[in-house]
């Protein structure tokens, strides 16, 4: 596995990372948490070092199992987390209400712990809360760096504004947010900040929650909890109009000799050197066709032919209900 860095700060990381939220839930599925141990160690045996998750996944479980999985690798790997809601650690429920700078120091420390670590190498704000200026959340973590719990912060889904003044006051190390051939977004200014800042970019859902593996269509009947069923691009007339973009990409990897999959990340690597994907997966053929896409290299017309699809598709359907949606890109 080849590395990357993200932006200018010097932190080093697999060129593809593993999203793990899905091994605590989120698609209707609850993985056999010993099976997921494994695929984390996998994962670390193929070249993978950067992984990501959250305390609100699996609402601290996910974290439990990360730190649980990792704990032989500490010096090989790097660990993000992000912190947002206010959870009850002990009834582990959202209390309904976002995190504030005050808040900080107690919630690093529950996910050191959980974690296992002394340091968390990157961490990050989860959403903007908009009662509070970015710039009191970026000085709680200059002071959580500067007493050495942290050591590089990150910030997902903000807008450009926004990136540029939480880095005045303390540098940003990347930002994560959702980036794929069907979710371009990013490229309206958040890319552009980044690169002129030194920024790292790292894309969540790189595979549009598995739409564009090609394993989805009209047909595909989501279980009750799986989280697809709230999002209106998941809809089946939607979903019937967005298929034109799959079927590209289907054509692609089949004159490549590679997987939708795999086509997919190659365009996002393709974009910038400092993007770092972290697609989730549960299954380790699955984990395996991921990686493989940091060799595959597209021609520049395969390229300029998905970069062009999107706006020919003009993709149908938001990608999250509204009111979630206006919580993302403050």
């Amino acid at each position: 596995m080849h590395t990357r860095t993200l932006g200018t700060s010097g932190l080093e990381v697999s060129t593809i990372g593993l999203g793990c939220m899905t091994m605590s839930g989120g698609y209707s599925t609850h993985p056999d948490q010993a099976e997921m141990v494994d695929l984390l160690h996998a994962a670390v045996d193929r070249g993978v070092t950067f992984f990501d998750t959250a305390e609100i996944y699996g609402l601290h479980a996910n974290e439990e199992l990360v730190g649980r999985a990792l704990a032989p690798f500490r010096d090989r790997v790097v660990i993000a987390t992000k912190f947002a809601q206010d959870i009850d650690p002990v009834e582990r429920k959202v209390r309904g209400r976002m995190l504030t700078p005050d808040d900080l120091p107690r919630a690093v420390d529950g996910s050191l712990q959980r974690l296992g670590l002394d340091s968390i190498d990157l961490y990050y704000q989860h959403r903007i809360n908009p009662d509070v200026p970015i710039e009191d959340f970026a000085g709680a973590v200059k002071e959580l760096i500067e007493a050495g719990k942290v050591k590089h912060y990150g910030i997902s889904e903000a807008a450009a504004e926004t990136i540029r003044r939480a880095h005045a006051v303390q540098p940003v190390t990347a930002i994560q947010s959702e980036y794929s051939l069907w979710w371009r977004r990013p490229e309206d200014d958040v890319l552009a900040a980044c690169e002129e800042l030194g920024i790292g970019f790292v894309p969540f859902s790189p595979l549009g929650k598995g739409f564009l593996t090609g394993a989805i269509d009209t047909s595909t009947r989501f279980e009750d909890g799986d989280l697809r069923t709230q999002i209106p691009r998941f809809a089946a007339d939607a979903m019937q109009h967005n298929l034109a973009l799959v079927d590209l990409v289907k054509s692609i990897a089949s004159s490549n000799g590679a997987t939708p999959a795999q086509v997919a990340l190659a365009w996002l690597l393709a974009q910038k050197p400092w993007i770092v994907p972290i697609p989730g997966t549960t299954k380790l053929h699955r984990l395996e066709e991921n990686i493989g896409a940091a060799n595959l290299a597209l021609s520049d017309d395969d390229l300029a032919r998905l970069t062009a699809v999107y706006s020919e598709v003009e993709i149908e359907g938001g990608r999250y209900p509204g009111f979630l949606e206006a919580q993302t890109n403050l």
